[in-house]
């Protein structure tokens, strides 16, 4: 697959198979839904519209045409009110077009993988590595080489082998 003429953007619907995101931060909080959280953070309901997000159609329409998306967010307890938010409000909001997410808890734990960045890999071929400021806000993506690819990919299965469904973490440990 190409890259040279995609954008990340063209890559949510470009995708044949699957759209595995990996997390790392504790707060994204100055990259999107910045009304909604702080809605969340005031007590007050979520916006009109967040349900029906730009997002929930782009998820709805991959998993709708039978392909997977799914992420894993590597965090610790006690959660940062980003967290908070974006697990209670945008996880739950995404499963119900489909996405599929899991936590790997690392409060009683080392993380097994700490030198992963948060990236996006498309179909097990195309690499997106994701960069932010330390305050949480999104500053661009870079598609990397093909040379990445094994790296990147055992970055995947290690986080997968470590984290349990979302939907069971959050009984455990969700507000």
């Amino acid at each position: 697959m190409t890259t040279s003429s995609r954008t990340l953007g063209d890559w949510f619907t470009d995708f044949e198979r699957e759209a595995f995101r990996l997390e790392t931060l504790d707060d994204y909080s100055k990259s999107g839904g910045v009304a909604a959280y702080q809605a969340f953070i005031a007590g007050k309901p979520q916006p009109e519209g967040y349900a029906t997000d730009d997002w929930v159609t782009t998820v709805g329409n991959a998993t709708g045409s039978g392909r997977r998306m799914y992420r894993v967010h590597i965090l610790s307890r006690p959660l940062t009110d980003y967290l908070r938010f974006e697990l209670s409000w945008g996880y739950h909001r995404n499963m119900t077009a489909g996405e599929e997410f899991f936590i790997l808890d690392t409060t009683n734990r080392e993380n097994p993988i700490p030198e992963a960045p948060d990236f996006w890999l498309f179909d097990e071929s195309v690499i997106s590595a994701m960069s932010y400021d330390g305050n949480g806000k999104y500053l661009g993506s870079d598609f990397l080489g093909e040379d990445q690819l094994a790296r990147f990919l055992a970055y995947r299965d290690t986080a997968l082998a470590h984290a349990v469904p979302f939907p069971e973490w959050w009984a455990q440990h969700g507000e």
